[in-house]
């Protein structure tokens, strides 16, 4: 598996929130749930903090664990990082940090995938292009969502419709029939969207949040395949560009309404060779 990545804050005034990894046959994209202020989270330590530590481990689980299910590793991952701040944080708290998960592993015989809420993997080969997400979310706070459209991104109002979305949201959070987000709860992982894809079929992916994805999935620049061949023509970089392109001419978000100005970018992109032997 041959892999090039960047990642990209969406504000020089804030830490990325997003993370990645990789090693010869894994790659991951963590985003980090922005929460806001006045909402509060329990923990003191942030959510760049959270997703650093889960990243870490969830590399760490799914390389020295390859026989084991993806969902077993993100559920051990999860727990080895609610372990590291549970006698110093209110984890109950709806707010505690939490963040999407989008996961692939190269195995001999496939290539196994993972996703909690909102970021995307792409399969791509010779019997079509597979996307991979999880947007039960989108089922919850529908009229707050629209309201956070009806204004423009940096006014007052929009930043409250965001707070009312986000607390409207919440209750619906990693409970049954709800959506779940990786915090920290181990269920999350038995309720991501879990699948393998033979080895054969795949000869190039791409795990993205959603501040990379939206080039294709929110502002419709391109289609998923146009995207994928972006990546493999002139890499990560230049899709992060692009959608900041596309973001500077409308900043206040008349065009492609949306929570926030510019978004954390992060992509992974992954060539296969015919072999399913690792690459560099």
């Amino acid at each position: 598996m041959h892999v090039s990545f960047a990642s990209v804050a969406g504000s020089a005034h804030k830490p990325n929130e997003d993370f990645l990894a990789v090693s010869p046959r894994v790659a991951l994209v963590l985003d980090g749930l922005t929460s806001p202020p006045e909402l509060g989270s329990g923990c003191i330590h942030g959510t760049p903090w959270f997703v650093s530590r889960l990243g870490t481990q969830l590399l760490r689980e799914a390389t020295c664990r390859p026989e084991a299910p993806l969902a077993d590793c993100v559920a051990e991952a999860i727990t080895r990082v609610a372990d590291l701040h549970r006698d110093t944080c209110d984890l109950s708290h709806l707010g505690t940090p939490s963040c999407s998960v989008a996961l692939v592993r190269e195995g001999a015989d496939t290539v196994d995938h993972l996703s909690i809420f909102d970021s995307v993997i792409l399969l791509d080969g010779p019997r079509g292009l597979k996307v991979f997400s999880d947007l039960r979310v989108d089922g919850y706070a529908q009229q707050e969502h629209k309201e956070t459209t009806r204004h423009r991104i940096g006014t007052p109002e929009h930043q409250q419709a965001v707070s009312r979305l986000v607390a409207a949201q919440r209750p619906h959070r990693n409970v049954p029939d709800g959506y779940w987000v990786a915090a920290a709860n181990p269920a999350a992982a038995t309720n991501a969207v879990t699948g393998s894809v033979p080895r054969a079929e795949v000869t190039r992916a791409a795990v993205l949040s959603d501040g990379a994805s939206c080039l294709a999935e929110d502002y419709r620049l391109t289609d998923w395949a146009g995207l994928l061949d972006l990546l493999e023509a002139d890499g990560p970089d230049e899709l992060i560009s692009r959608v900041r392109q596309a973001e500077s001419t409308d900043p206040s978000g008349e065009r492609w309404p949306r929570y926030k100005a510019s978004d954390d970018s992060t992509a992974v992109f992954c060539r296969f060779d015919g072999t399913g032997s690792a690459g560099g």
